[in-house]
């Protein structure tokens, strides 16, 4: 039977870990949002047109998340933290069940 829930690991600028759960088909992002994560801003609620819930995804998961839209990476040149080699918008993260344990690192800073 296929997961329903997904697990994430969030890691805040101090180190500090979060674990949250989404859904499958959720974005990162509204997973984060609506656990009350405040690391990550939303301020265009996931449109593509913020750079405010960037995150950096930890390496051994890059592969599975994937690079990048090319939309995704000019709005990626506009985050307040400095893009990192696996940056990303967590808008842009669908969750689904090979992201079960996913790592993401917040940024200091999203403005």
């Amino acid at each position: 039977m296929a997961a329903t829930t997904i697990t994430v690991h969030l890691i805040a600028a101090d180190g500090t870990r979060r674990t949250i759960v989404g859904r499958v088909g959720q974005s990162l992002m509204r997973a984060a949002t609506d656990a009350g994560e405040e690391g990550i801003a939303a301020d265009c609620g996931g449109c593509l047109n913020c750079a405010t819930c960037h995150v950096i995804v930890d390496a051994a998961w890059t592969g599975r998340v994937g690079p990048p839209s090319d939309d995704e990476g000019y709005m990626l040149e506009m985050t307040a933290s400095p893009q990192q080699p696996s940056s990303r918008l967590s808008c842009q993260i669908t969750l689904d069940e090979s992201l079960e344990g996913l790592v993401v690192q917040l940024p200091e800073k999203q403005y």
